[in-house]
């Protein structure tokens, strides 16, 4: 499980592999020159050209994943832990998709039940009242939709309203008709890390190896999917920062993102507003937060991650642009 270190990019990037010193990371643009092994630090040159560190990922949900994706919030809920409330209405919601589209979100990714730590289950008919108008009438103005569900059910009904895309917090584990329903659907799916539920997922989480743990994990869950019949090209994969874990664990895992490379998968990462940030900085509340969601996402796009789930999107899409531009040169 060899991890991509010594990652460049721009003209460095190109000049390396074309000279045989270095790798492309996932395809590409970036390139790294070293593989942290389990028997020490490699020159990346070690590792074959079809190794998944270095071959390009198939497109994903119509996306080239060319450039980084933006994955608009989209929170139906009351509760959410930064948003709750503000989208609760069908027609708030609808609004807010619309705002975040013009944006320049490239997917909204649609959810009617919060997983803030604590949150409370919701009824299985609420979630799919919460969501399908809202999933319907933006879907309607050719909105690519993500619905943000661990149910079976809502699945269903989503995909029925629209949606293009299954994101689950369990991947595919929080219901046993889960994984032969988003099979039958034909959707591609983000398979998300979490360790407990909700309910208690931050009560005291512990790992030996943060990195080595969500990475098995999650090659686990890919196996499951594609043994349903989901082929490996719909999958993306998100290491659950904040799910199921501490500070230590969250810094560690953001770190050493390029880990999860070695399934060969888009890496989608969700880390706006979230705790860690504050826990970092000052203390901040959610919506003040932003500076450190967009720093963050920066450094998981250096190490070759595809996709970013975020609230804010203007921020972030502007800031994607700079750093695209820079890091071409």
């Amino acid at each position: 499980m060899p991890r991509p270190l010594a990652i460049l990019s721009g003209l460095a990037a190109r000049v390396a592999v074309k000279a045989g010193h270095a790798r492309p990371l996932a395809g590409g643009p970036l390139a790294f020159t070293l593989a942290e092994t389990s028997i020490g630090i490699m020159p990346a040159t070690v590792l074959p050209p079809s190794h998944p560190l270095a071959t390009p990922r198939a497109p994903w949900a119509g996306f080239d994943l060319t450039r980084p994706v933006i994955m608009g919030i989209v929170n139906v809920t009351p509760d959410s832990f930064s948003d709750g409330g503000d989208h609760a209405q069908a027609d708030a919601a609808i609004a807010h998709g619309r705002r975040l589209l013009a944006e320049g979100a490239d997917i909204l990714d649609i959810g009617g039940e919060s997983t803030r730590p604590g949150a409370a289950p919701v009824p299985v008919e609420a979630e799919i009242a919460r969501v399908v108008p809202v999933i319907r009438a933006l879907a309607a103005e050719g909105a690519v939709i993500s619905i943000d569900t661990s149910h079976a059910a809502v699945m269903q009904a989503a995909a029925e309203a629209g949606a293009m895309i299954i994101n689950d917090v369990t991947a595919l584990t929080g219901d046993p008709d889960s994984l032969s329903v988003a099979a039958a659907t034909g959707l591609p799916l983000v398979l998300m890390h979490i360790k407990g539920e909700p309910q208690t997922m931050q009560d005291a989480p512990h790992y030996d190896d943060v990195g080595r743990e969500v990475h098995d994990f999650l090659s686990a869950r890919i196996d499951a999917a594609m043994a349903a019949g989901i082929a490996r090209e719909k999958i993306a994969i998100d290491p659950g920062i904040g799910f199921g874990k501490g500070l230590s664990h969250n810094v560690d895992l953001l770190a050493r993102v390029g880990l999860l490379h070695n399934m060969g998968c888009p890496i989608l990462i969700g880390v706006s507003r979230k705790r860690f940030i504050a826990g970092l900085s000052k203390g901040e509340a959610p919506k003040d937060r932003v500076a450190g969601s967009i720093a963050t996402a920066l450094h998981t796009l250096a190490q070759g991650a595809h996709i970013l789930r975020v609230h804010d999107v203007a921020a972030t899409v502007q800031a994607v642009a700079v750093w695209q531009a820079l890091q071409s040169a």
